[in-house]
């Protein structure tokens, strides 16, 4: 299967935990691209990884890297946008039904040779993989098996304690270590906001490479031979990710097992793919952001799932982790270089500022493309119902149910002439 996991070179720290200018913690997408943006800056940041060097990461999880995130990477680490592009997938072709009924398709033309695609497609471990070659051959000092369980900050350093007892010092820190950082646990730094009461079943699927199916994204509003469930299927590189929104009463459980996905998930793709199921999971979506994404002595900086998680609706979650990822890192040099600790103050205040602005951002588009795709007010329903009896004749109530699902404009109800 395309996404499988080919050896990485040894790369193992040496056990020195003297004090460090940058530490980061976390070696996903987001502490990787943090460690990257330090070394671009000159700074010789090191890495502490919770899991072991071989540890495989299953599932396909955060799939699209925008336009916006591989220049950043490829300002960071040039030519890895290129890479990135050359191994994952960009689909031209979108379509959304409601009820079996297609209600809007658009064909985008490719990219220009040689220029950086509008996203790509691709597994977050094969993502993760590229990162690491990448922090391998800039010389990042990553340290493997070494979970921090907690962090504590003075005016002068930031301290983190491993499980194994080591105390790691640092002039900064950046947590990237996820939605259960026990950094930002250990400081008390609480994450405000809400969970979605509706579950999601999320399933990867392994491309047949026989006869493969036409690489378009798929949007189903209620779809008619899955009891009016919405379900959303996508195309990465080496396979496809079904995302079926549950109903209330379902039991994710049931629809999980073994000879449920046998069942359902033919209704959605193919009859060959009934056997080709590589991984399930299930998600309750949070709606959360940190009420900060620094200590009070501005020496641990937050990025990533460590500070905020949204629904996926949009992609919106990793990709503004890397963005906090190379704030943070900028944010960190100029505090290092500024010759009076206001400034040094001023810098990370400057990023803690404008990156919890971005995820209350993030957080609200997400939340309402969410709100929009449960369609459990009345109003909604009718919305939607309205806009896909329209579509044939006016195709901008088309066009908005396809974007809705990442973040709903207000329906073009005073715009019939079928343009934005």
């Amino acid at each position: 299967m395309a996404g499988s996991r080919s050896p990485l070179p040894s790369q193992t720290g040496n056990g020195d935990n003297s004090r460090q200018q940058a530490l980061v913690v976390g070696a996903g997408p987001v502490g990787l691209t943090a460690a990257l943006a330090l070394r671009s800056l000159g700074m010789s940041p090191v890495v502490l990884e919770a899991d072991s060097q071989d540890t495989i990461r299953a599932g396909s999880r955060a799939l699209f890297l925008h336009r916006e995130s591989l220049r950043l990477l490829d300002r960071i680490s040039p030519g890895i946008a290129s890479d990135l592009a050359a191994h994952g997938l960009v689909w031209s072709t979108k379509r959304t039904v409601y009820r079996g009924r297609q209600v809007f398709s658009r064909t985008y033309p490719p990219s220009p040779p040689d220029t950086i695609p509008p996203f790509v497609s691709l597994r977050q471990p094969d993502t993760e993989d590229h990162l690491r070659r990448a922090c391998l051959d800039a010389g990042v000092q990553v340290i493997w098996s070494t979970a921090v369980t907690e962090a504590e900050s003075t005016a002068e350093q930031a301290t983190v304690l491993a499980a194994d007892g080591c105390r790691w010092q640092s002039e900064y820190v950046i947590a990237a270590d996820g939605a259960r950082s026990a950094v930002r646990q250990s400081l008390g730094i609480k994450m405000c906001g809400s969970r979605s009461q509706s579950v999601h079943v999320i399933v990867d699927l392994e491309e047949d490479p026989a006869q493969p199916m036409p690489v378009e994204r798929v949007f189903h509003y209620r779809h008619p031979s899955l009891d009016g469930r919405n379900v959303l299927l996508i195309p990465f590189a080496g396979g496809w990710q079904i995302d079926l929104q549950c109903k209330p009463g379902d039991d994710p459980e049931q629809l999980t097992d073994p000879s449920s996905l046998s069942d359902w998930v033919p209704k959605v793709v193919d009859d060959r793919y009934r056997d080709r199921v590589r991984w399930v999971s299930t998600y309750h979506f949070h709606h959360v952001v940190a009420e900060r994404f620094t200590d009070p002595h501005r020496r641990i900086l937050l990025a990533g799932e460590a500070a905020h998680l949204f629904a996926p609706f949009g992609a919106r979650g990793m990709n503004s982790g890397i963005a906090d990822a190379d704030a943070a890192a900028s944010a960190i040099v100029v505090a290092l270089a500024a010759t009076h600790p206001n400034r040094s103050h001023a810098a990370v205040d400057d990023f803690d500022r404008s990156r919890r602005q971005a995820a209350r951002h993030n957080e609200q588009a997400a939340s309402a493309a969410l709100s929009h795709l449960r369609g459990d007010r009345f109003g909604a329903c009718l919305l939607q119902q309205a806009a896909a009896t329209l579509a044939p004749t006016f195709t901008s109530f088309g066009a908005w149910l396809d974007e809705a699902p990442y973040g709903p404009r207000t329906p073009p109800l005073s715009n019939p002439s079928g343009k934005y």
